[in-house]
């Protein structure tokens, strides 16, 4: 029987152009136009990571995506951890380019909202704590991202997901958007019984034909479980002071022993490990392993949440993103009862 995906469709698809509510994450790096073009091309709602990108490569990034397909899309900026002139210079570009849609993480900076609200855009905010949630909306977001502490990559808050979803759903009537550690339709079925608009997904599609990443990444992403990833603050080159990371347990997390040691980025060495495409990558920073990188990947920060030992392949993002959809309409048909009134309905 061919499961009904009615049942996943939330007011958050009508507001964001998509047909289901599973958003790709803005992945630095990993989330570019290839892997966009085919969430949206599969029906979920892309978005391109652009942080501490250049403007010429966002536009080249944006121009490639609006050539295979007419579906909207975010553009994701992390004004806090971004140098202001380079911030005003990639938001300047986005605007000249048209983009219709910004994601926010890291803490609220309501001047970078306003600037794009102003405009017309919309404003999806990824958060870490129930603070954050209420100074993005006081700002003027559209649409909650809460992330959980199962999350890969960084992680502001120290929640798990569903409890700060719980704890955000409970004081704002805007689309509230689940995410970390969900890599399959479990996730997107709890989320939607509870109340929810939709999850967001990155580690789930790293391990993805399209996905930028290095092969290299994605197969470490196949063989690992949960209890290999790491909360650790070493890989904070780039970013502020003692800014949480997940990533897969390698030879630098196991010579601190996965601690938190208050890491200064401006007193880290800066010893280069790897290149990419003439680039220097540096032990500590927040890079990560891309197609085009070469050099010692096993040291760099492999982004992976806590659901990665449910990642079992790798596979066009299309057929991630319909196992998800597929299992979830599966599950709220076998449960039999209607969702929560989920926020953001008009």
């Amino acid at each position: 029987m061919t499961p009904d995906r009615a049942l996943l469709r939330t007011a958050l698809c009508d507001q964001l152009g998509c047909d289901v509510p599973i958003l790709l994450a803005g992945m630095g790096g990993v989330s570019r136009a290839e892997l966009a073009a085919a969430v949206a091309h599969a029906g979920g709602y892309p978005t391109l990571g652009m942080v501490r990108e250049p403007p010429d490569l966002i536009e080249t990034e944006v121009k490639a995506l609006r050539a295979v397909t007419d579906r909207e899309f975010a553009v994701n900026l992390i004004p806090a951890a971004t140098d202001p002139g380079l911030l005003d210079a990639q938001i300047e570009r986005c605007l000249d380019l048209g983009v219709r849609a910004f994601s926010f993480f890291w803490d609220v900076v309501p001047g970078a909202v306003r600037r794009v609200k102003t405009t017309g855009c919309r404003v999806l905010h990824q958060v870490g704590t129930l603070d954050a949630a209420r100074a993005a909306e006081s700002a003027g977001a559209d649409v909650i991202i809460a992330q959980g502490l199962e999350a890969g990559g960084h992680v502001h808050g120290r929640t798990s997901a569903f409890t700060l979803a719980a704890e955000v759903l409970a004081q704002t009537r805007l689309p509230v958007v689940v995410s970390g550690g969900i890599a399959d339709g479990t996730g997107l079925a709890d989320a939607l019984a509870m109340g929810a608009s939709g999850v967001q997904c990155g580690t789930a599609f790293i391990a993805t034909d399209e996905a930028f990443a290095n092969d290299y990444h994605k197969r470490r992403i196949v063989e690992a479980d949960g209890a290999d990833t790491v909360l650790t603050d070493v890989f904070v080159l780039y970013w502020p002071r003692e800014a949480a990371v997940r990533v897969l347990g390698n030879s630098v997390t196991a010579a601190l022993g996965g601690r938190f040691l208050g890491h200064d980025p401006d007193t880290l060495p800066r010893d280069v490990i790897a290149w990419d495409d003439g680039v220097p990558r540096l032990r500590f920073s927040t890079d990560s392993p891309l197609r085009t990188t070469t050099g010692d990947l096993e040291a760099m920060a492999l982004y992976a949440g806590q659901g990665v030992g449910r990642i079992h392949d790798i596979v066009p993002a299309a057929v991630r993103l319909n196992r998800i959809a597929d299992r979830a309409a599966t599950l709220l048909s076998a449960r039999g009862a209607p969702r929560s009134a989920e926020r953001g309905n008009p």
